[in-house]
């Protein structure tokens, strides 16, 4: 879902039948951070820097943070417009234009990247229809455990996708009728959150006896991150109504402190680099070592997102993260998440350079811009075309009147 522009309608001072759009475009950028951040640690890896450089390396591998920022992302931005929408007294968005919709925003990419992945990478060669069908369908992680060569990152597009479709039943549980409960919601995050730990503790290994797949990359093990990003988008609502001001003026004032904020998480991050948080490579982690690197990510996504929720509109963070290249870097990261690792290979099989051998940085930059070229050929070729569909069979009807609100999401202007 782009961070660019959402519909609100609890921002004080709008009038009935008003259409207020508020914008995040902070939230674009680190969109961004977080596809260089997960690009990174697998060139990393492939560069064999994990084991080579101590720290410096162990903290290339904690770079797959930037799924955590993923997941707190999407986690704000689904659930808002429910919360929105409750806070109005008004029913939940529709199931099947939200589901179109991030069919939309989802399957175009993933499929040709697939297709790319399947046909040209050697190591794929020999894979039959079923299994080219499970890859289609995000079926891999349920079943026999790892993508196919070129997606491995696809494990957490898989447990995203999971999320979209059990977010409607969450948010029916939290919000219930046309009315706001913090409460209740808080409620349901707290039962998304003991859910995660009792996985990463117990459910994840009972659920492994009898099936192929990779549990702890399940759902489950992230429902915690889903929550942060739920409770962010609380907050927000809380506090563009005045309601719980003490609890949510907390919140926005360190959000409202980015350099404390991305002092914290590189501290976190820091944490998550010593043996509390597991192996640094790809040995499976004790049950609370993999607790352990849970919260600790989580934290760090909920402390980097939080910082474009409720970033000051003219402060120099938001002139800088909300410039219109860094937001670009956004719009196009989800091609850049789903296409850097063929790239990758691409770039390999071009200098006929071998896994595990070195050449950091040139792999880096070679992937980086293999990756933004593939990127931003997806995002004007493929996700743009396809985005106009998400009104197909939409009956028209006239256009409330547009109040645009502060890039912070908490006022009018």
């Amino acid at each position: 879902m782009s961070a660019r522009t959402v519909t609100d309608t609890t921002v004080s001072g709008a009038a009935p039948g008003e259409r207020v759009e508020v914008a995040f475009p902070v939230l674009d950028s680190l969109r961004a951070v977080g596809a260089v951040a997960v690009l990174t640690t697998h060139v990393a890896f492939w560069a064999g820097a994990y084991t080579r450089h101590g720290l410096w390396g162990t903290l290339l591998a904690r770079l797959d943070v930037g799924v955590a920022i993923f997941f707190v992302l999407s986690g704000f931005l689904l659930s808002r417009e429910f919360l929105v929408r409750a806070a109005r007294g008004r029913p939940a968005p529709g199931l099947g234009r939200y589901l179109w919709k991030r069919f939309l925003r989802i399957a175009p990419v993933y499929i040709v990247t697939v297709v790319l992945a399947l046909t040209f990478i050697d190591s794929n060669a020999d894979l039959g229809i079923s299994d080219w069908l499970t890859t289609l369908l995000l079926g891999n992680t349920f079943v026999d455990g790892l993508p196919p060569a070129g997606l491995t990152q696809m494990w957490s597009l898989a447990a995203e996708v999971t999320f979209y479709v059990v977010l409607p039943l969450l948010m029916l549980v939290a919000v219930g009728g046309r009315r706001l409960r913090p409460w209740r919601v808080m409620a349901v995050l707290v039962a998304m959150a003991a859910v995660s730990v009792w996985w990463h503790l117990d459910g994840a290994a009972r659920a492994a006896h009898g099936t192929g797949g990779s549990t702890l990359q399940w759902l489950p093990s992230y429902l915690s991150w889903f929550a942060a990003g739920i409770g962010l988008a609380l907050v927000q609502v809380l506090h563009t109504q005045g309601r719980w001001q003490r609890l949510t003026g907390l919140v926005v004032t360190l959000a409202r402190q980015p350099g404390s904020c991305w002092a914290l998480a590189a501290g976190l991050l820091l944490v998550s680099a010593t043996p509390l948080a597991g192996p640094t490579m790809l040995a499976s982690p004790t049950a609370s070592e993999s607790l352990t690197k849970s919260v600790l990510y989580g934290a760090i996504g909920t402390l980097i997102v939080a910082t474009g929720v409720f970033t000051v509109a003219d402060g120099a963070y938001s002139r800088v993260f909300g410039h219109g290249g860094a937001r670009h870097l956004g719009w196009i990261s989800y091609g850049l998440f789903c296409l850097h690792l063929p790239g990758l290979h691409l770039v390999m099989w071009a200098t006929g350079w071998t896994e595990f051998q070195g050449h950091g940085l040139q792999l880096w930059v070679l992937t980086m811009a293999v990756g933004l070229v593939a990127a931003e050929l997806a995002y004007r070729l493929i996700e743009r075309p396809a985005l106009r569909l998400k009104g197909l069979g939409r009956r028209s009807v006239p256009e409330p009147a547009v109040v645009t609100a502060a890039t912070s999401g908490t006022s009018t202007r």
